[in-house]
């Protein structure tokens, strides 16, 4: 019997179809990020003049993974290494994770804290899956990177505690006090995403005792504990005089209920490698093991192996990041600069130091303001303007959970070149002398 040639499918009414699908996907909010990339997409299409500072990866004509790491990782496939890994990581990878983060944030974890995913989002999206029950209360700070949205898929109670310029964006024992003794988790991102800024030692160790007291009083009262979710997937990247901290390393009592998780997306430029890890509690790992094999969120077998062999060469791995965070460094600080100068012309601008991750923090106090006829009365408002009059490419707050239009916007430098970054002043001192 001959087939029929193929006809196109007819799907109804999509407004159809989407109403039968689930409550929390239909809820969900897109990829602010994803959505502004498509813009720059066609205007770079077009020709035109354009500073990228929107995606949060890395150009690798820019910044390639380490030479060792793609020759291990090559090496690994040609000798089969592509069939499934262990449902917690390759154990050779798992012991160099533990070496690794020992060496650099003075923990030692056992080989049955490490659980190695498919890079650290599966994880931190994990943590919510094993800790929180529909309902139940999760604590984060405003901006940081998508725990809007794991608390919405998760069903999870999400309170928002606003942080200020004044303190980098992040938050203060102090302004999470009022909120701990009803929640389940705590999330903590050093340095941060979006601000590009460091905790305080001083300020994590506080923070890290308020948990350890609040679960002394739990066990007290016989109710379930209070988790620290830590996301550290940017510590390798701080700067000058700043210094990343592990809260176990600081206050070894708050281990139990400490859930670290990094990777080398960003530590090794290699974000397309997928390979994270998780550093917790035992009992936590087995669970998270059991979510994430379900899920078949496994980093893939050849770049574990590959990345086992290249953390044990513990010099090429410190000599490659200390070239990286010099190139990282140098355009974050040439932003810096720019915008300072900007700001010494009586320009409406505002950046808060950076001190690690490969972002910078810009205010532009214009909201309110209009600019060749445009009223400019919210930060898309701003953010279109500067993409279409200058070809300055930049995320406003809202895509890390703030609310308010303040004029704050996310700048990353993974996939620009200083040239790029001298370019775009020029326009934009023209684009911020016509605004009224």
């Amino acid at each position: 019997m001959a087939l029929r040639p193929s006809s196109t499918l007819d799907f109804g009414p999509p407004a159809l179809v989407d109403a039968s699908l689930s409550e929390r996907v239909r809820g969900l909010v897109g990829s602010e990020i994803l959505r502004i990339a498509g813009e720059i997409r066609e205007m770079i299409a077009a020709g035109r003049p354009v500073c990228n500072l929107t995606v949060g990866d890395f150009d690798p004509r820019l910044f390639p993974i380490p030479a060792g790491l793609l020759e291990r990782t090559q090496a690994a496939l040609r000798a089969g290494e592509t069939n499934y890994p262990p449902s917690d990581g390759v154990l050779a990878l798992r012991k160099a994770v533990a070496a690794h983060m020992g060496r650099e944030h003075g923990v030692t974890w056992p080989l049955e804290s490490v659980l190695i995913a498919s890079g650290a989002r599966p994880i931190l999206y994990a943590a919510y899956r094993c800790v929180l029950d529909p309902g139940e209360t999760v604590v984060y700070s405003v901006p940081s990177w998508n725990n809007t949205h794991y608390a919405w898929i998760t069903g999870a109670r999400a309170v928002e505690v606003k942080t200020t310029a004044a303190h980098g964006f992040q938050p203060t024992a102090t302004d999470l006090a009022p909120h701990l003794s009803g929640a389940r988790m705590l999330v903590l991102n050093t340095p941060l995403n979006p601000a590009g800024t460091v905790i305080d030692p001083e300020r994590l160790a506080e923070i890290a005792r308020a948990v350890v007291e609040e679960n002394r009083r739990r066990q007290a009262d016989g109710r379930r504990g209070l988790f620290l979710l830590f996301d550290e997937v940017y510590g390798e990247l701080v700067f000058g005089a700043a210094r990343h901290a592990s809260p176990v390393a600081l206050v070894p009592e708050v281990a139990p209920w400490t859930i670290s998780l990094s990777g080398i997306s960003k530590a090794l430029s290699a974000t397309g490698m997928r390979v994270g890890w998780v550093l917790a509690a035992p009992a936590v790992v087995a669970r998270m093991r059991d979510l994430i094999g379900h899920v078949g969120a496994w980093a893939p077998r050849a770049e574990q192996v590959a990345l086992a062999g290249y953390l044990d060469r513990v010099e090429e791995v410190r000599a490659f990041q200390a070239e990286m965070r010099v190139r990282v460094q140098e355009r974050l600080d040439a932003l810096y600069r720019g915008f300072t100068a900007l700001r010494a012309e009586g320009l409406p601008v505002e950046c808060v130091h950076p001190q690690g991750a490969i972002y910078l923090s810009l205010r532009l106090d214009v909201v309110g303001r209009s600019a060749g006829g445009a009223a400019l009365d919210t930060n898309e408002a701003v953010r279109h303007l500067l993409l279409e009059k200058a070809g300055l490419a930049v995320v406003p707050f809202q895509a890390f959970g703030l609310k308010e239009d303040t004029g704050w916007f996310r700048m990353s430098v993974g996939a620009v070149s200083l040239t790029e970054i001298e370019a775009v002043f020029p326009r934009l001192r023209r684009l911020l002398a016509g605004v009224r």
